[in-house]
């Protein structure tokens, strides 16, 4: 599976950017498609992901929920990240990543489990 993010940049402090990640090469139509994002110095963070088996869309943090929504173009194996309100902490490279043949919903997956990777694409939030 080949993931590319793209649309990432720099930003004021409220702004907002729309990320997004074209997916390609997955063996099965069922599979789930996440984003994530890794600060200097901090862990990983797991965003939100889908599963085309249900089509729904879940959000690991609920303290992005309300400011970062997720969407998807399963026609086009397409998903994005809307982002708004972005605050200096929102600073990362974020990645989306994937698992391929996975026919359940996605909310039970952690960012270790997901198998594939994209180059990831750098944001930058000023104050």
């Amino acid at each position: 599976v080949q993931l590319v993010e793209s649309g990432g940049g720099w930003v004021q402090a409220g702004g907002s950017l729309r990320l997004s990640c074209a997916a390609s090469g997955f063996t099965d139509d069922e599979y789930a498609i996440g984003w994530f994002r890794q600060a200097p110095g901090k862990e990983r963070e797991d965003i939100s992901c889908i599963g085309t088996s249900d089509g729904r869309i879940w959000y690991y943090s609920d303290s992005m929920k309300g400011r970062f929504t997720m969407s998807s173009d399963n026609a086009k194996k397409t998903i994005y990240l809307q982002m708004n309100s972005l605050r200096p902490e929102d600073t990362a490279v974020y990645y989306c990543a994937a698992v391929d043949d996975w026919g359940f919903s996605c909310n039970k997956l952690r960012g270790y489990e997901y198998d594939d990777w994209g180059q990831g694409t750098q944001v930058t939030v000023s104050s």
